[in-house]
């Protein structure tokens, strides 16, 4: 009898038009973060088909739903994404992620009564912005995992344990001065505007004093309405990145400490309102690289030496830090553009963008393998899973 391997692989190539046909529709769908209504639908029909479970809506998210097969004690989450970016459409390549997620699960539900398996598509929305996976894993949807992993598209094959995400937070700054005529009255005024120019002059100095891994980003959202009106009103929203959680949150104030001079400086009251969850930076079992690795180099992909591939951030980190997971990259062969750009959009749907998502899902499937079938690393996963709370708070201060 062919080999577990063989068979997840053979289900996948069997299925490659198929794949090929999701990728370039929920490419053309483009939708935005919780907009995502007809990819998912797409997607929750195709695992349908393939005889998977499907729960939707799930987490009270309206365009998140789950897809299960088998009733094993391994229980994998391969999670999904399909949410665009604005304007530019899928140019981080989610459609990829999605139909990665798609064919591995595929892969997987031919083997799963023999391994003991049961395979969960987690369809999470609003990656891009918004938080679906960290609003999903606050609400439990990631409890009974034993582990997770997606594939990411990029420009090169990177091992796991190369790569790392920073965590992020977002957040909103809104000073409330006093409007006053600026010619007949200005100094009947509190100049909300002079507040946010303090802060970022404040914030440009501060970054000299930073650590090399931080990253600060701001613009000026609501900036005043006229120039003969003193601004009353401001809102500036803020970033903030860096690979350590801890670092993260003493960046985070102080920042926020730059913003409070402005307050200071002009007299303006200021409030500060979280806009999105916060992402945690990302952490790669070495468990899982290991097989993912060995996948990759099988299928004739060559591990890039990357130094550290690092940058950017993902909601896939809170999740890595509460279950066993991986969130490596995949090249998209010719492409020369990177992501989060038109190029990159474009380059989703080139035959290089149809086998990375064609190679992820049995990448990703492969390593699952390996790790269900080696005895003493199963029993280590699965007793972690077992002994691990439930996830009842977020990101820890």
């Amino acid at each position: 009898m062919p080999s577990p391997h063989h068979r997840a692989t053979q289900s996948v190539l069997q299925i490659r038009e198929r794949l090929t046909r999701l990728s370039h529709d929920i490419h053309g769908l483009a939708e935005t973060s919780f907009e995502e209504h007809r990819s998912a639908a797409r997607l929750r029909d195709e695992l349908a088909d393939a005889g998977f479970a499907i729960t939707a809506p799930v987490a009270d998210l309206p365009t998140a739903f789950t897809a299960r097969y088998g009733t094993g004690d391994f229980v994998v989450g391969i999670c999904a994404e399909y949410d665009a970016l604005p304007e530019i459409g899928h140019a981080c390549g989610h459609n990829i992620i999605a139909t990665a997620a798609v064919g591995a699960a595929i892969g997987l539900a031919a083997v799963a009564d023999d391994l003991g398996l049961t395979v969960e598509v987690v369809g999470t929305p609003a990656e891009e912005h918004g938080g679906g996976k960290v609003l999903m894993l606050e609400r439990g949807c990631f409890d009974h995992h034993t582990v997770a992993l997606m594939v990411h598209p990029g420009t090169v094959d990177a091992d796991p344990v190369e790569t790392a995400s920073q965590g992020v937070a977002r957040f909103a700054v809104t000073f409330t001065g006093r409007a006053a005529h600026a010619a007949a009255a200005p100094t009947d005024g509190v100049n909300a505007a002079d507040a946010a120019v303090v802060a970022q002059v404040a914030v440009g100095l501060l970054r000299q004093q930073v650590p090399a891994s931080s990253r600060i980003g701001l613009f000026v959202r609501d900036g005043g309405q006229a120039t003969n009106i003193i601004p009353e009103r401001t809102v500036v929203d803020v970033e903030v990145r860096d690979f350590d959680l801890e670092a993260l949150h003493s960046l985070r104030r102080r920042v926020e400490d730059c913003f409070s001079a402005g307050a200071l400086a002009t007299g303006c009251q200021m409030q500060v309102e979280e806009t999105e969850p916060l992402y945690a930076p990302l952490r790669q079992d070495p468990r899982l690289a290991g097989p993912y690795r060995d996948a990759v180099r099988a299928l004739g992909r060559r591990l890039a030496d990357t130094g550290g591939l690092t940058g950017g951030s993902t909601d896939m980190g809170n999740v890595s830090q509460h279950v066993p997971a991986i969130h490596p990259m995949i090249d998209v062969d010719g492409s020369g553009a990177p992501p989060h750009t038109r190029g990159f959009a474009d380059d989703a749907v080139s035959p290089g963008g149809d086998a990375a998502a064609v190679d992820g899902a049995i990448a990703m499937a492969q390593t699952i393998i390996e790790a269900a079938s080696d005895a003493d690393l199963r029993a280590e996963l699965i007793a972690e899973q077992t002994t691990r709370a439930p996830f009842t708070e977020g990101v820890p201060a």
